[in-house]
């Protein structure tokens, strides 16, 4: 008996989940102000901020935000898991259809935002913040009396990031390999027939 399995949509499955239980504790982009001064620590499931070495702590709006986006991931992951055990299903499809968008639009949204956030600083206050690297900011003496302040502002990507991008592009694979995945071809999980009895001895 052959059962059609997508395996692209089972690795999505648990790649996603994985990559929820590690962005609770770990950000996916990082930025340093100074030696500590200030650090910001994102990615849309948990986003909060830390002063100084002190308790990170969120903003609530974003909080929620964050919830939003870690109950969709969620159902994205469950249910690409239970479409690639049943990719040959009539709602298979659906399932598919639903799933496999929402690590890549979590992926799409957070690197849009931040791109957006660099330019409406940069457009705002004349500050340039580096997307990944280090480098010497000088707030505007608007900001500070007429003093100069400067500053070495680091910013890095954190592995679940990487993560987050291997999920999407699983997802992807997914979709791509649904055809031959409902054939068989691509994904089958067989159970080989037991062999047939010898002849009675006469």
């Amino acid at each position: 008996m052959q059962r059609a399995i997508n395996w692209f949509g089972l690795a999505a499955g648990i790649t996603t989940i994985l990559l929820i239980a590690v962005s609770l504790f770990v950000p996916w982009w990082i930025v340093q102000v100074g030696d500590g001064l200030f650090q910001i620590n994102t990615s849309p499931l948990n986003t909060n901020f830390s002063l100084a070495g002190s308790q990170p702590f969120a903003i609530p709006i974003i909080w929620a935000l964050n919830i939003a986006s870690i109950l969709t991931l969620a159902a994205g992951g469950i249910l690409i898991l239970v479409y690639s055990l049943v990719p040959a299903k009539p709602y298979g499809r659906k399932l598919l259809d639903f799933s496999y968008k929402k690590p890549l639009y979590a992926v799409v949204f957070f690197v849009v935002s931040l791109l957006t956030l660099i330019i409406v600083v940069r457009s705002a206050f004349g500050v340039d913040i580096p997307i990944i690297g280090a480098q010497t900011v000088q707030l505007p003496q608007s900001m500070t009396l007429g003093t100069t302040i400067t500053a070495l502002v680091t910013a890095s990507f954190a592995w679940p990031f990487w993560l987050a991008v291997a999920a999407a592009g699983l997802c992807v694979g997914a979709r791509l390999f649904h055809k031959r995945a409902v054939a068989g071809k691509q994904s089958s999980f067989y159970f080989p027939s037991a062999p047939p009895l010898p002849p009675a001895a006469t």
